[in-house]
């Protein structure tokens, strides 16, 4: 069995790719030693650190309706003022709660519920603290916030993959502050957390990275995006520009890269064909990475000069 660590990146609903990925990988015999995530990145590595296969992560993804992740409050359902006073004074249309009550479900069926749960290190998850401005590494950085690694892996999930202004941000009132603490998507500060396992000696087994790319699309600009549209648009253009980004070249040499076609994160309308595209891509696009791979050709490369242990 060989062994790896796994580091997958923020994309919204583009997490399917995810998915494909994954069974790619372990259909070629690989074992996930260490995960982290961001955004839905983070999901796919909870449930991998907790227990689940490729083959369990495509059940749970085909039983899966996209739409119950926008849950409506009664302020949703006002006419034309409705949305735009959730996100004037809630900080986002809708509330994350249904994702949290998801993962809490699917991490009990692995008798699995906080950090405490699992070995040491096996899992990270990226949030960003706004209140502060500062990234979280959970379970890393639990204790700044009087925390234990009692903390509930599903609440750290949910925090990361609060997609700001699409998602109201996660109120946490901890142990350490008087006032709560506003938490959101990890992907404003670090959407591809590649570097999280690294160390100064050579490793013993590879780090692969699970990265999104987007087609390129130029369509006409939209005249009457509203107040709503231009929030929602900033943040999309915001995370998508990391698909965009130059990764040095011992980064991309382990980064399994995975189209996406012209997918935003939050087109949680998608077909069940779009959802089957999105699946193949990822798992294509690991077939192909692995063809090429050479560990030791990448520890000459890359790590020649760091120390044994």
């Amino acid at each position: 069995m060989k062994i790896l660590d796994g580091v997958f990146e923020g994309g919204g609903v583009r997490g399917i790719a995810h998915v494909g990925a994954v069974q790619a990988i372990e259909e070629h015999g690989y074992e996930w030693n260490r995960l982290a995530g961001t955004s839905s990145g983070s999901i796919v590595a909870a449930l991998l650190a907790c227990g689940y296969s490729g083959s369990e992560l495509l059940e749970i993804m085909e039983s899966l309706d996209y739409q119950d992740f926008m849950k409506k409050n009664w302020i949703n359902h006002i006419p034309f003022i409705g949305n735009g006073i959730n996100l004037a004074f809630k900080g986002g249309l809708y509330k994350n709660r249904f994702q949290e009550e998801w993962i809490n479900e699917l991490l009990a069926k692995k008798n699995v519920h906080s950090f405490r749960d699992l070995e040491e290190g096996k899992l990270k998850i990226i949030v960003s603290d706004i209140t502060n401005g500062r990234m979280a590494v959970f379970p890393d950085d639990l204790e700044k916030y009087g925390e234990t690694y009692d903390f509930s892996i599903a609440k750290a999930v949910t925090m990361s993959s609060t997609i700001p202004y699409y998602f109201q941000p996660i109120k946490w009132k901890t142990n350490k502050y008087k006032s709560p603490i506003y938490m959101v998507d990890g992907g404003i500060l670090s959407n591809f957390p590649i570097w999280i396992f690294d160390t100064p000696y050579m490793p013993k087994w590879p780090t692969f990275g699970f990265h999104f790319t987007r087609e390129e699309t130029n369509p006409d600009p939209s005249e009457n995006l509203g107040t709503i549209g231009i929030y929602k648009s900033i943040f999309k253009t915001m995370l998508q520009a990391h698909d965009l980004r130059h990764l040095d070249k011992e980064a991309d040499t382990r980064t399994v890269k995975i189209p996406t076609g012209n997918i935003s994160i939050t087109d949680f309308g998608l077909s069940e064909s779009q959802e089957q595209w999105l699946y193949h891509s990822g798992y294509d696009a690991a077939s192909t990475f692995l063809e090429t791979w050479n560990f030791e050709e990448y520890k000459r490369k890359f790590r020649s000069e760091f120390v044994n242990v």
